[in-house]
């Protein structure tokens, strides 16, 4: 059986992982804040709790069917991305829908038991997006295989919180995740990929982060109009957009492409008609 050649992106991306796993695994446990359910905004619209919260979920629905809309539709885009991009780029999507019905079932009623279906929703769109970074930057494989361990291990460090309140495993897969995203996007794109601009993802993020972080104060610097943590959902939502645009370009010059190979097929045979005549 041959065994393949590890390239070196990809033995530092192993490692990497294995770094961020043992700080995992031997890291000092981690409390959760013991106010992280007590949002700013739990206004009711009627039968609807924490309306803002609840309905801010929604681009993520959103964004989430506008790129599989854009990745499956008919043409030649299907032909110009790599398989395990496109189901890279599927499982991100897909995940985003998740992450919308995840987030707004926790957000219904925010507890410790909606949390874990929040954050394993979030899991399956990081899985995509990590391996969708990695297939684009270090290669197919590893795109592939990191969308694996991250599908594997994300389920397993909200298990790990769920169990013991060490929310540490979580916390490493989620930063450690963006860690990994900005050394990916300090590297050259591969050929005949998506070619996405991971810079502005990890834009998207932080100010995502940011808001997050700063629920009250935006609430009450707009007069209890909206708070940050809805914000976030809405800003988070868009670190679809980079993708969803790497796709419609690619599509637009592969369209490009056939209309050229097409007039130069249709000139040539005008050509010949010409000679012969």
């Amino acid at each position: 059986m041959k065994i393949e050649k590890i390239e070196k992106t990809e033995g530092v991306l192993l490692g990497s992982l294995l770094v961020l796993l043992l700080l995992a695994l031997v890291g000092p446990s981690l409390a959760q804040p013991a106010h992280y359910h007590d949002f700013a905004d739990q206004r009711a619209w009627g039968f609807l709790p924490c309306a803002l919260d609840v309905l801010s979920n929604l681009p993520f629905a959103l964004w989430g069917a506008v790129g599989l809309a854009c990745l499956f539709k008919t043409g030649s885009t299907r032909a110009c991305i790599s398989a395990s991009q496109r189901n890279l780029a599927t499982l991100f999507f897909v995940g985003l829908l998740l992450t919308a019905a995840a987030s707004a079932w926790y957000h219904w009623q925010p507890d410790d038991a909606g949390l874990v279906i929040d954050r394993l929703g979030m899991a399956v769109a990081f899985a995509g997006l990590l391996g969708l970074a990695a297939s684009d930057r270090v290669s197919s494989r590893a795109g592939v295989w990191l969308a694996l361990v991250v599908l594997a291990l994300g389920p397993l460090s909200v298990a790990a919180w769920a169990a013991s309140g060490n929310v540490l495993p979580w916390v490493v897969l989620q930063f450690g995740g963006i860690a990994l995203l900005l050394w990916l996007a300090c590297m050259r794109s591969l050929p005949d990929t998506l070619a996405v601009r991971w810079g502005l993802v990890i834009a998207v993020y932080l100010v995502a982060k940011i808001l997050e972080q700063a629920d009250e104060a935006v609430y009450a610097l707009t007069s209890e109009l909206v708070s940050g943590h809805s914000l976030k959902h809405v800003v988070a939502s868009c670190a679809a957009w980079p993708v969803v645009s790497a796709i419609r370009r690619l599509r637009k010059q592969s369209e490009y492409g056939s209309a050229s190979r097409r007039g130069e097929h249709a000139g040539s045979r005008r050509s010949r008609r010409t000679t012969t005549a």
